[in-house]
């Protein structure tokens, strides 16, 4: 293990005032392999994951939410998740303009227009105009948000570094096995959620009595 973090930290005191394997796919007999048939591809992802480990998808999503809960010190700085999402971005893209700070962050423009607002009076980001382009801004992140977030990740750092040391060293050579696959998982972009249409027509239909 690492050298040793001091479990109590000083008090906040900001500077200043402000997919896996890949899938078989088998040709049926006469056709070429972008015309495999449903069932061809179905029976081919079968093969190629009989030999897989199993993991239980719930408990993983359990675990994950239940430590990412205990890493949040967004209440450190003031912070919402929404808002310091948006500022860890504006800090490591930034300057960005506000379209493209609310694609990154998959947000509507409403909703966007007050967390930057929130932002800003919080003294965590700068405003910028975009010389040639009256309507048209940038954000860059200010020294005090830069300061936050750098307190806010000595926290989680003291916090996570603390819960390792509960663990066996048999866990802990398991979980430095596992940091390439949790990387991975973290770094993928999330599907587009289903339309809402589709969700309820994948619902099983109501028992009548």
């Amino acid at each position: 293990m690492s050298a040793a973090v001091s479990r109590k930290s000083p008090a906040w005191r900001p500077p200043g005032d402000p997919p896996g394997p890949a899938v078989a796919r088998r040709a049926c007999a006469g056709t070429y392999p972008s015309r495999v048939s449903e069932r061809g591809t179905q029976d081919g992802a079968a093969a190629a994951l009989a030999d897989v480990p199993q993991i239980d998808v719930t408990r993983l999503r359990v675990a994950i939410a239940r430590v990412s809960r205990r890493l949040r010190r967004h209440e450190l700085a003031g912070l919402t998740p929404t808002q310091l999402s948006a500022l860890a971005t504006v800090e490591s893209a930034g300057p960005l303009r506000l379209g493209d700070l609310a694609a990154a962050e998959r947000i509507a423009p409403s909703t966007l227009t007050r967390l930057v607002t929130a932002l800003e009076e919080l003294g965590y980001v700068e405003r910028c105009a975009v010389p040639g382009d009256a309507r048209a801004s940038t954000l860059s992140i200010s020294p005090y948000g830069h300061a936050a977030l750098e307190r806010i990740r000595q926290e989680t750092t003291v916090v996570l570094a603390d819960s390792l040391r509960t663990l066996p060293p048999d866990q802990l050579s398991a979980l430095a096995a596992a940091l390439p696959a949790l990387e991975r998982l973290a770094e993928a972009d999330p599907p587009d959620p289903p339309p809402i249409r589709q969700i309820r027509a994948n619902q099983p239909a109501a028992e009548t009595h």
